[in-house]
């Protein structure tokens, strides 16, 4: 959330910000209540002005012997209306709070400015996409010819857009987890936590899925709990309502978790295989800081979650998001893209972020230097997300004979080389 005496002191100034952003609610209604708020609050300082007056001359009135029941009577009319203006400044910043929490972040001045993803930035590519001598297949044929992907018996079982994993597919995808932790946790510097799958409606509100976005995500019936759509909101509140030490930060955690995601608005995109699905693993990298540090931090998280990329030798671009395609709770984003030859393009693989005090603010998130304390700023980027870390392996590695030739840096987790067609 903005900080509230910012956006009216700099209305102007946010406004024309938030204009660069996509589907950003009228501000028509900020600027109508603040309006009414500014002419409550001058209509009551007139009105203690008078009050003050008034009992002044009460004081001399009475020390002199005369009548002042009139001048009382128009003393308790003022503080009615004093009162009546002071209950309409506390519905104005109600309703203000209120519509606050429904306005994005605003961008930092280093994002470019454009509606949508064509004005994202490209801001490295590594690794070429590899030239094959036989036409690549998608993942959804490989799966299923190797028999470690099944899509229909996943539909049986629960719906569109769930996998099952047989055999390697599943040892893959547990390899891919180990793995990423194990490098974040041995030569990154994170710490590993395995948070709750399941979260309150507070903590959703922290990281800003709530109440927007609700419609997104998953709740069980009859309870206050969430199935989590990513690691990002149960390892971000583990500090909501506390203040850190700003001696301590930056604090840097890593989490497996399955995420669980409606795709409300998707219906059409990505039908095919497990680019999108209901259900996936992920392993998420988040951090928090003091503020002059965050933007330093957000290019190492995203050159930490790029390594996981290099040292399977998938390749990849990194972009930085435009204002008009960035995430509701970010000031910054980068996209980091992995090339899958079976769809002859390039597909997100992690989201790194930094939303500066947004999501401290609501969270309540405070770092503390000596007697200062301040919001303390949040980031996190997956590291990566591990469905699309397994399609991208089978579609890079895959052969002409129909096997997939295991990267060596997962040779160690799984004792084998090559995935061939299970018996």
């Amino acid at each position: 959330m903005l900080d509230l005496s910012y956006f009216r002191s700099h209305f102007d100034e946010v406004a024309a910000r938030l204009a660069t952003r996509a589907s950003v609610p009228s501000l028509d209604r900020f600027r109508e209540l603040d309006r009414r708020r500014r002419s409550a609050i001058s209509e009551a300082e007139q009105l203690k002005a008078q009050v003050n007056a008034e009992s002044a001359e009460i004081g001399k009135l009475r020390r002199e012997g005369a009548d002042t029941g009139d001048r009382q009577d128009r003393v308790r009319e003022l503080k009615a209306r004093i009162a009546d203006g002071d209950e309409v400044v506390k519905a104005v910043d109600a309703e203000f709070g209120e519509l606050m929490k429904g306005i994005p972040n605003l961008p930092h001045e280093s994002v470019p400015v454009g509606k949508d993803e064509s004005a994202n930035v490209e801001v490295r590519r590594v690794g070429q996409p590899r030239e094959f001598d036989f036409p690549p297949k998608a993942h959804w044929d490989l799966g299923a010819e190797l028999g470690i992907l099944d899509l229909e018996r996943a539909a049986k079982i629960t719906g569109a857009r769930f996998a099952l994993y047989w055999d390697m597919g599943a040892k893959l995808e547990r390899a891919l987890i180990n793995f990423m932790l194990d490098v974040h946790t041995r030569e990154h510097g994170y710490t590993e936590v395995l948070p709750p799958f399941m979260v309150n409606s507070k903590s959703l509100f922290g990281t800003g899925q709530l109440p927007k976005f609700q419609e997104d995500l998953f709740k069980c019936e009859g309870t206050d709990f969430w199935l989590i759509p990513t690691a990002e909101v149960p390892v971000t509140n583990i500090y909501s309502g506390e203040t850190l030490e700003a001696d301590a930060l930056p604090v840097k955690l890593c989490a497996y978790t399955p995420c669980f995601r409606s795709e409300a608005g998707s219906y059409g995109r990505d039908v095919r295989g497990i680019i999108r699905v209901h259900q996936f693993q992920k392993v998420e990298l988040v951090k928090f800081t003091r503020p002059e540090d965050s933007y330093d931090e957000l290019e190492k998280l995203t050159a930490d979650a790029e390594d996981i990329l290099r040292r399977l030798g998938l390749p990849f671009r990194t972009v930085v998001l435009a204002t008009g395609d960035m995430g509701f709770s970010a000031a910054k984003t980068y996209d980091i893209e992995v090339w899958l030859p079976g769809q002859n393009g390039y597909k997100e693989i992690s989201s790194c972020s930094n939303y500066e005090a947004f999501q401290a603010r609501r969270a309540a998130i405070r770092c503390r230097g000596g007697k200062k304390s301040e919001f303390a700023h949040t980031l996190n980027g997956s590291g990566l997300a591990v469905g699309r870390t397994w399609v991208a392996i089978v579609e890079n590695y895959q052969q002409k004979d129909g096997t997939v030739i295991i990267p060596e840096a997962l040779r160690p987790y799984l004792n084998q080389e090559v995935i061939r067609p299970r018996k």
